[in-house]
């Protein structure tokens, strides 16, 4: 028996260190971002519904709030956010064909996870260079 599965059966607790060194495969890695995104989603919620709010109350609002969306630092935020739903969509249906025990084989689960990094952060670079005045 290896030395870290002493030391984890024998306290019954991971160190840091020992979490680091596991590998996580792909799929990990997207149930994990599947995670940060809806937190993402749920913590900037506030912000996107005042935006909303303040550019429905009035003309002179919604210029007001069109000259705040023009900032970089909002539109990298509001970035943040299209790539925070793109992902958590994305992710969402592969989870909802998993529930469906639709490609839950090893092979089958990283191309479904490669899908979703390739769908999610595509759309996302075509909108943000759409947002950024690209085209």
């Amino acid at each position: 028996m290896s030395e870290a599965v002493k030391k984890v059966r024998r306290h019954g607790v991971m160190s840091f260190a020992q979490a680091v060194q596991y590998r996580l495969p792909l799929a990990g890695y997207i149930s994990i971002l599947h995670r940060i995104s809806g937190l993402l989603m749920f913590v900037l919620l506030p912000f996107v519904l005042y935006l909303l709010d303040k550019s429905l109350t009035s003309e002179i609002s919604f210029e007001y709030m069109k000259g705040f969306v023009s900032n970089w630092f909002v539109k990298l935020v509001i970035l943040g956010l299209v790539w925070a739903y793109l992902h958590h969509f994305t992710a969402g249906i592969r989870h909802l064909f998993l529930d469906f025990h639709f490609a839950l084989d090893k092979d089958s689960g990283r191309k479904t996870s490669v899908a979703v990094f390739a769908i999610s952060l595509t759309l996302t670079a075509l909108i943000g260079l759409k947002l950024f005045g690209a085209f």
